[in-house]
């Protein structure tokens, strides 16, 4: 076991944008105990099992044949979504309608809080774009203030604004009446990008999207995702909605059949199948709340409130996020996402994936034992004297071991620790030079 443990963890050395597939470790994994994914953030109770029935007892012509055109699918998508097919365009996965966008529409500058979702810094640098990185107070739970945020954009003078709504890696939410406001602000910047691919997961607010106000404003992109939502990321499909000027340059560019015949089959099978799509979100919801009480009761671990699927963390003082997601995955079988790679995070956070209460207690066990080294209620063991780690020794040393948080203690660190990306060109960039 512990010769598959390193190769599959040595994965995370060769693949420093993102973490590897779940594939490529299941494959280096090979006969170890199943993976239990807190990093992939996928609806876990959508589709149904009586709908991955039907989807393989169609296999043979979902595989052999063409798909039809994209615009027969999108057609079909907004007639569920009630939109209309000329403010809609669908890419392969959000990250084809990124890619586009960045092409199109994106000029010489764009201005993204940090973090983030990583393709809305990387695509535009890789094409010579300057990204005006704006950090997320630590102090603040990372939380956006639309005010500061509109001023940032003015100093540096950028020409494209994004926003993630709510945000990935920590699952902030900036109510619909404050995404407005930003965008009625913003309104002479060449483009406005609201990526709200996590929103369909929030219950802060009945309707906090800005779909149908996109549609009526000309600078304005509303990114959304359905791989998510639906819990199918090896399907990749997502769409764009603005106004038919911006949908159609981007519908225009897209490659002929970019969508595949899973992503038709599943878009036909919606109608049908709309209720158990909203008791899924309930779902992830409930989880999610139960996901964070449990967390929160860890000694040490910042727990930051959240409305994506997805929760993000603080380990606590002495804990190196990378060490411990090797231990988690090699000891327990439990992946998770940590944030060393994203600009504007470091290696002491980890975004954990909500899911299931019997997938959550493998997880707070597998941390308890791993952090503390027991449960946390018989008290840590001390940090051996370097990063050469055996199975059982904890990360965390007592000295720092502090007592039990409150049940939903979401408070945030009284300061921000340095962010260092290991890259100098990014560090520039981060702190506005």
């Amino acid at each position: 076991m512990a010769e598959a443990g390193s190769n599959v963890t040595e994965l995370f050395r060769t693949s420093t944008a993102h973490s590897p597939s779940y594939a490529a470790l299941s494959r280096a994994a090979g006969d170890r105990q199943p993976i239990i994914d807190f990093c992939i953030p996928c609806n876990p109770y959508f589709p149904t099992p009586e709908m991955f029935d039907a989807l393989g007892d169609r296999l043979r012509e979902i595989l052999t044949y063409y798909p039809s055109s994209a615009d027969t699918i999108t057609a079909e998508l907004c007639s569920v979504l009630g939109l209309n097919p000329q403010t809609v365009a669908m890419g392969n996965g959000s990250t084809e309608l990124i890619t586009w966008i960045d092409h199109l529409l994106v000029r010489e500058s764009l201005a993204v809080p940090v973090p983030t979702f990583g393709r809305w810094t990387d695509q535009p640098m890789e094409t010579g774009k300057r990204v005006d990185m704006f950090p997320l107070p630590e102090s603040h739970g990372f939380a956006l203030d639309p005010a500061s945020f509109v001023d940032f954009v003015r100093s540096r003078g950028s020409r494209t604004a994004v926003i993630c709504n709510p945000n990935n890696p920590d699952g902030g939410l900036l109510p619909r009446h404050g995404v407005l406001a930003l965008l009625d602000q913003l309104q002479d910047l060449d483009l406005v990008v609201v990526d709200e691919s996590f929103l369909e997961f929030a219950d802060a607010e009945a309707d906090a999207s800005v779909v149908g106000d996109a549609v009526l404003r000309p600078n304005t992109i509303v990114l959304r995702s359905l791989g998510k939502n639906f819990g199918l990321h090896g399907v990749r499909f997502g769409y764009l909605v603005a106004n038919p000027g911006l949908a159609g340059r981007v519908r225009a560019a897209l490659p002929k059949w970019n969508l595949n015949s899973f992503a038709e089959t599943v878009v036909f099978m919606l109608k049908e199948h709309r209720l158990e799509y909203a008791h899924s979100l309930r779902l992830v919801q409930r989880d999610r709340q139960e996901m964070i009480w449990h967390l929160s009761r860890l000694p040490g671990l910042t727990v930051y409130p959240s409305q994506g699927n997805f929760v993000y963390v603080r380990l606590p003082e002495g804990a190196d996020g990378a060490l411990l997601r090797d231990r988690l995955l090699e000891e327990h079988g439990v992946l998770v996402r940590e944030c060393g790679n994203k600009i504007g995070s470091s290696s002491r956070y980890l975004r954990l994936v909500v899911r299931p209460q019997p997938d959550v207690q493998r997880l707070v066990a597998g941390l308890e034992q791993t952090l503390y080294g027991a449960p946390h209620t018989t008290g840590p063991a001390p940090l051996p004297d370097s990063r050469a780690q055996v199975p059982g020794q904890a990360l965390v040393p007592a000295a720092r071991h502090p007592g039990p948080m409150p049940m939903h203690a979401h408070a945030a660190p009284a300061h921000a620790l340095p962010y260092a990306s290991g890259t100098a060109a990014v560090d520039r960039l981060v702190q506005g030079a």
